[in-house]
């Protein structure tokens, strides 16, 4: 069977591959295993739900650190639980039917990727970023992050200190979404070793063993990344006109399109208050651009709805790929950048510069392939704990996703059906035959492995530690999740 990258243009235009060599659904066992009587729980789910413990040390006893050493994604149930409560604090409203809404979606019990990837990315990085890590302590310990957003004064009035730091380069923030985020491995020369937290700070930061501490700035910086996700949800949800959300019934059919919409704008008011109040105006910046990466993606789907190209070509691959990183992977990659950002790295004399673009490079090389496997799975029979509406939900939104441009270069029949947006009656069921019948599945979850290789090769840079094995175990995990 010959094998191509999809990251070639010129394979993806010029080299079919025989119906011969075609992935159907029955031959999906490197996606989804055969199903039990009793479903198991999912190797995503696994895979976040022990990297939940990662963040924070458990109880220093003699047990507890057995199982550290055994298992490095050890503590994080304690950070996740304040990440809980920090966002309910941060929701309230004096509208009690506003209230409703903004907390309706924060309910249900989801993955908190975002946040987790920047907790994770803090506690590997804090310390990288020599003197500017010293700055970034007194910084957060200054810093009244937990006070309530609705206070008077502080916040506009605060001083907001301006940390320079150029963007990764054109060789280094490629925009070519179609291709991994990589950097040199000269990038990770001299690599310092994260300075011991001094013993003052302990109390006040939390810091635990030696380790170096998730400050209280990262930590809301978690929360807001959570609030910025949910409200994207919330308008997504309008947009779509979906009807479910995580298995129960969505915002927009629970309480209407105005409340949703306007709560979603309420999320964004509110993280944005927080966001100020982190004192750095480069971390503003980089979550300013994602909610208009956000705006910008969506726009780029309603286009891609309204206008679909008229044959499968590279450029219109690169438009779904640069789609994908502004509506899914610009928040993982700027968020996980600002993240390190807070902790100090390239704010002296640019030391640990490096390491921003690494956290950059990660996320967006994870939040890629985090997505390709989501536009996969919706080829795959329906489960209600996927979350997704039915199956087939892109398809039946018009949208034409990985596996089925892929398939579109052997299946020439699968044109037709894009160009009418899948709107006729049989319309979405033979899309999914065309894609059964050739190597779509395949091919897209290939690219995602691809993606996440390439992250996980990035995040390898920084020095070893637990949260830094965590973050490897995600790259790992997150072509195999079930949902």
């Amino acid at each position: 069977m010959l094998r191509r990258s999809a990251l070639s243009t010129r394979a993806f235009l010029k080299h079919p591959i025989s119906s011969a060599s075609s992935f159907s659904l029955s031959q999906r066992r490197s996606l989804v295993p055969s199903s039990p009587v009793k479903r198991p729980e999912s190797t995503w789910a696994a895979a976040t739900t022990e990297a939940h413990r990662v963040v924070t040390p458990p109880p220093a006893t003699s047990a507890s650190t057995a199982t550290s050493l055994d298992d490095p994604l050890s503590a994080i149930n304690s950070e996740i639980g304040n990440l809980k409560s920090s966002l309910w604090r941060m929701l309230g409203s004096s509208n009690s039917t506003l209230d409703t809404v903004a907390k309706y979606y924060f309910q249900a019990e989801g993955k908190h990727l975002r946040p987790l990837l920047v907790l994770l990315m803090s506690q590997a990085t804090n310390g990288l970023g020599g003197k500017g890590w010293d700055g970034a302590k007194l910084e957060a310990a200054r810093r009244k992050v937990d006070d309530s957003l609705t206070a008077e004064g502080g916040v506009l009035n605060d001083w907001n200190p301006e940390v320079s730091g150029p963007e990764p380069s054109s060789g280094l923030g490629s925009m070519v979404f179609a291709s991994p985020f990589r950097i040199p491995e000269a990038g990770a020369s001299a690599i310092p070793e994260p300075e011991p937290l001094p013993s003052q700070f302990d109390e006040l930061l939390g810091g635990e063993n030696g380790q170096p501490v998730i400050l209280p700035t990262q930590r809301r910086l978690a929360s807001i990344t959570e609030m910025i996700h949910v409200a994207s949800l919330l308008h997504d949800d309008v947009i779509d006109a979906s009807s479910l959300r995580r298995g129960t019934p969505s915002a927009p059919s629970t309480f209407g399109n105005k409340l949703s919409i306007l709560s979603g704008d309420f999320l964004l008011g509110r993280a944005s208050v927080a966001l100020a109040r982190l004192g750095s105006r480069e971390v503003v910046e980089l979550l300013a651009t994602v909610i208009a990466n956000l705006v910008e993606g969506e726009v780029m789907q309603l286009r891609a709805t309204s206008e679909p190209e008229k044959a499968p070509t590279a450029k219109g691959f690169e438009d779904y790929m640069r789609k994908t990183y502004l509506k899914t992977a610009s928040l993982m990659a700027k968020s996980a950048r600002a993240a390190v950002v807070l902790g100090g790295c390239g704010s002296v004399n640019e030391e640990g510069t490096w390491v921003k673009d690494v956290a950059y490079g990660y996320g967006r090389n994870l939040g890629i392939a985090f997505q390709l496997i989501d536009d996969a799975l919706d080829f795959l029979p329906p489960d209600p704990s996927l979350g997704k509406p039915s199956l087939g939900a892109d398809l039946r939104l018009g949208l034409a996703t990985a596996p089925a441009l892929f398939a579109w270069e052997t299946q020439p029949s699968m044109g037709p059906l894009i160009l009418r947006k899948f709107t006729e009656p049989g319309d979405v069921e033979a899309a999914r035959d065309l894609v059964a019948r050739s190597d779509g599945l395949q091919r897209t979850v290939e690219l995602a492995r691809e993606f996440a290789g390439e992250a996980r090769r990035l995040v390898e840079m920084l020095p070893e530690s637990g949260a830094r094995d965590a973050l490897v175990q995600l790259t790992v995990k997150v072509v195999e999740r079930v949902k």
